[in-house]
């Protein structure tokens, strides 16, 4: 019997999103519990009870609480091994492990919100520029990555999504949603594209969470 989940998130936050699409992909139903991070629903401390770090995702299952995206989508990866977002290799799953990790420890970390907040305050134009610079630094690495070890098939690592895709394309929302150039990483880019021809990753979208704002 498979676990009751609930996922307590936010719409555009891509912590929440890498979960969301790894939930999709596995075709688990999943309950939404959205956080709004602009009201500062975070720091609650009905939501401290969930995360002491006052971020998002937390993943509720069967009433345990699981934190930190990477750790959740390694739990589901364990628990829920089909299909799988880790190829078969040594190798090629340190390869993927990598490229997630460029993004979950190198870049999404340098520009989320507190950061912002905490450094910029509300001078959006610094919020910006500094986001842009983090995100383009991050991507490039990703991109050299990915020319080291030309996948045979459309998206990061082969024929079909891996964990390195799920950090990828929340990523890439944050680019455009800062606006760089993304014209520079035509390998991500086609990853990105592929991914966004999958139900999985539609269906785990910002626009189409049920707290989505225009």
């Amino acid at each position: 019997m498979r676990p009751h989940l609930v996922l307590h998130g936010y719409w555009r936050s891509s912590s929440a999103y890498r979960v969301r699409i790894a939930l999709e992909l596995k075709g688990l139903a999943f309950d939404h519990a959205p956080v709004n991070l602009l009201e500062g629903q975070q720091r609650s401390e009905e939501h401290r009870a969930r995360n002491p770090s006052a971020y998002v995702p937390a993943l509720e299952v069967d009433g345990t609480m699981l934190v930190e995206s990477m750790a959740i989508l390694e739990w589901l990866e364990e628990a829920f091994p089909a299909p799988p977002l880790l190829p078969p290799s040594p190798l090629a799953r340190a390869h993927v492990r990598a490229l997630a990790e460029v993004v979950n420890a190198g870049t999404q970390p340098l520009q989320n919100l507190w950061v912002l907040n905490h450094f910029f305050g509300s001078d959006q134009a610094a919020k910006t520029a500094w986001a842009k610079l983090v995100i383009a630094r991050g991507l490039g690495a990703f991109e050299e990555l990915l020319a080291r070890q030309e996948p045979a098939g459309p998206f990061c690592a082969g024929e079909a999504p891996t964990l390195a895709d799920v950090l990828l394309v929340p990523q890439l929302y944050n680019a455009r949603r800062f606006g760089v150039d993304l014209t520079v990483f035509p390998r991500a880019l086609r990853a990105d594209a592929a991914c966004a021809d999958l139900a999985a990753f539609k269906r785990a979208h910002p626009d189409a969470q049920p707290d989505a704002k225009p």
